[in-house]
């Protein structure tokens, strides 16, 4: 403290003392006090907005009022169901089927609150076992409409929602959508608080942000931090493009709502990345946007229609950049498509690599069917493709996902080097029709690199850099010009997908 705040506050003080100020004075005292306890602590500031090194203070937030007003709108969701599982499971067998080390499945252990693990071994006999589940969600409509994870009510066969004035309702289960993890309840009632919907494209990566919500059963648990990502794709072949933040989730946090400083629902709380079953700073949460979609959908028609192109795509790394002659590693390879699909119409092929949707970049392979799980069938979409060394536009009118569902193709990544180590033959014309393709080589063996990157014997080779393959002298053509790494597109049973390989 300095020595003059410290005279002014020991000066009033004695003032006080001697009545020659009254009650009155106490407020002067009192901001005093805070002038002086603020002279003492170290100022958080941010880079100003003018040039120069100055800088301005930035105040942490404060969510108590976002809480006293919303907090009411967020209820906890209890959930009864039965899961088949077998006899010794009943009985409280441990054995070795059990995944303990699975961080995933000890999180939905606990999630489930004892839920029995399905299926049997061996023909083993099973029995039905009842089960429980808690989750939290929020009232968006105030006649009772209420949004939630879809996974919360999986299964459900009673669900009860509890209101912050301790009022429960029996739920009714309008929809779920489990390509999304959105799921909608109605229960009976009016005039209920609701929450207000905000736009995520407003939101900023280090933006604060706050979740509400029941973890382990304490309701109207309040948490805070920070939006670490945004259009974060999973590896679990999710349409959503996530909101990262390093909120504190929990089981029971699950169908949550996540808010910013202005007490705007930007998300719906639904996954986390643990392996002690329990929150390690990376949360994931739904889009409101995708989740508002998905629930004017399932309101109207307990249905929800997906979109599909009809490709599957695989990660472009350094290696397939260099063989298809990209400035980086970014995009989605396209390994196949689906005959007469919408991609096969628009005259997609394999080898493209789809750059951007819309005028939206597509920096990992995974953000293509995020990009995509936004849009509806019959939406026309134009991607920025490169194809073999050279940028094109293709339009598209993208189709249903209930008409087909597209397999993504994936691979782990190997490192190698040296020569190409093939040796192949032509396929004969009885093969080529088993494979259903009108031109490839077989791999009769495989050594060195192409061994190392996952070629096996039987494989048919089909393309190099996105060109087909006809003859065996094309392909040692095409590998004496390249300076180090080609692109095999490999088909391997109704499977196709691009491997690199590294040669030099």
């Amino acid at each position: 403290m300095s020595s003059t705040a410290l005279k002014n506050t020991r000066l009033v003080a004695a003032l006080l003392a001697a009545g020659a100020i009254g009650g009155a004075g106490v407020s002067a005292v009192n901001a005093l006090h805070s002038a002086a306890t603020a002279a003492t602590q170290p100022a958080i500031t941010a880079p100003a907005a003018s040039s120069g090194n100055a800088s301005v203070p930035m105040a942490l937030p404060d969510f108590s009022q976002i809480t006293e007003r919303y907090g009411p709108a967020v209820v906890n969701i209890s959930v009864t169901g039965t899961t088949k599982v077998r006899n010794e499971v009943a009985q409280g067998d441990d054995d070795d089927d059990t995944p303990s080390g699975d961080p995933f499945f000890e999180f939905f252990k606990r999630f489930q609150q004892g839920q029995g693990r399905p299926g049997g071994r061996n023909g083993a006999p099973q029995q039905e076992m009842p089960t429980r589940g808690q989750g939290s969600g929020f009232i968006v409509s105030s006649d009772g409409i209420i949004l939630t994870n879809a996974h919360v009510v999986r299964d459900a066969k009673e669900v009860t929602v509890k209101l912050t004035d301790r009022r429960e309702y029996r739920a009714k289960v309008l929809g779920a959508d489990p390509k999304t993890d959105v799921a909608v309840l109605r229960i009976e009632a009016k005039n209920l608080p609701v929450v207000t919907l905000g736009k995520v494209s407003d939101l900023k990566v280090g933006e604060w942000v706050l979740a509400i919500g029941s973890p382990f059963g304490f309701e109207n648990t309040v948490t805070a931090g920070v939006v670490s990502a945004k259009g974060r794709s999973l590896p679990d072949d999710s349409a959503v493009p996530f909101i990262q933040t390093d909120v504190a989730v929990n089981p029971g946090n699950s169908g949550g709502p996540l808010f910013n400083t202005r007490g705007e629902v930007v998300g719906i709380n639904s996954q986390i990345y643990t392996r002690s079953g329990g929150y390690q700073g990376v949360s994931f949460a739904i889009p409101i946007d995708v989740a508002a979609r998905i629930k004017n959908q399932l309101v109207a028609t307990g249905k929800v229609e997906h979109a599909r192109l009809g490709v599957a795509v695989q990660e472009v790394n350094q290696t397939f950049a260099d063989s298809f002659k990209l400035d980086k590693p970014e995009g989605a390879l396209v390994s196949s498509v689906e005959k007469g699909g919408p991609a096969d119409k628009a005259g997609l092929q394999s080898g493209d690599v789809i750059r951007g949707v819309n005028g939206q970049p597509i920096v990992s392979s995974g953000d293509l069917p995020a990009l995509l799980g936004v849009a509806a069938p019959g939406d026309s979409v134009k991607l920025d493709v490169w194809r073999q060394g050279a940028a094109k536009e293709i339009t598209a009118r993208l189709g249903s996902a209930d008409e087909k569902t597209a397999q993504a193709a994936a691979k782990k990544d190997s490192p190698n080097q040296g020569k190409l180590g093939l040796a192949l033959r032509p396929l004969q014309p009885d093969e080529k029709k088993e494979a259903g393709v009108d031109n490839g080589l077989v791999v009769e063996q495989a050594s060195g690199p192409s061994a190392l990157a996952g070629v096996q014997p039987g494989d048919v080779l089909l393309s190099i850099n996105g060109v087909p393959v006809k003859n065996i002298d094309q392909v040692r053509a095409t590998v004496a010009k390249a300076e180090k790494s080609v692109a095999l597109l490999i088909q391997r049973g109704d499977s196709k997908i691009f491997v690199p390989v590294n040669f030099g």
